[in-house]
């Protein structure tokens, strides 16, 4: 059940440009940024965000988009059916989704700004930093969440955030997008 409507349209891509603005102040520029989105919204904010610098800068950054589903340190756990916080596809025949990580540039010594919507506990980021390795050493990985909600289980704390929200652990957040969705909001759900 929806408890509350926090972000619109209008806020969240307010947010978006302010994230924007404080991504090119503290990188000087574009020289060396390139932005990898989290599947799934988080590529569509990585998106949102390089339309936002491209206006500003006058030219594109690099974005990826990363699967962190093989690098999630709960994976036994949904495959088993056990109780774990999940936060990615799954079909029940068949278990959790893999979908295609897209980065085609090399990050190495790249100022990396990862994107996701929503940070909780911090193991989807802790599984997509497992990830990144794979790719390449980065001169330095920057966190953009749209959302902030606390409840962290790992020290991991974002660079930008379009919102905290604190919540209670009977509740969660949900972030909907035009593209996937077909809206945008940021609302909070009660769990029953």
């Amino acid at each position: 059940m929806t408890k509350a409507r926090i972000l619109d349209t209008g806020t969240i891509g307010r947010a978006l440009q302010r994230i924007a603005h404080e991504i090119l102040e503290r990188n000087k520029g574009i020289e060396n940024l390139c932005l990898v989105g989290i599947r799934n919204r988080g590529v569509y904010l990585a998106q949102r965000l390089a339309g936002y610098i491209k206006k500003i800068e006058g030219k594109g950054v690099l974005i990826g988009a990363l699967d962190i589903t093989l690098y999630r340190d709960d994976l036994a756990l949904i495959a088993t059916g056990q109780k774990a916080v999940v936060c990615l596809p799954i079909d029940k025949a068949t278990g959790p989704i893999v979908r295609k990580t897209e980065i085609e540039f090399d990050i190495t010594a790249k100022n990396l700004v990862l994107v996701d919507d929503v940070l909780y506990t911090g193991r989807t980021i802790r599984a997509a930093l497992d990830a990144l390795i794979d790719f390449g050493r980065p001169s330095s990985i920057q966190l953009v969440v749209l959302v902030d909600r606390g409840h962290r289980e790992l020290p991991i704390r974002p660079d930008y955030v379009g919102k905290n929200i604190p919540t209670s652990q009977k509740e969660t957040i949900e972030v909907r997008l035009e593209e996937v969705d077909g809206v945008d909001e940021v609302v909070i759900v009660e769990k029953e």
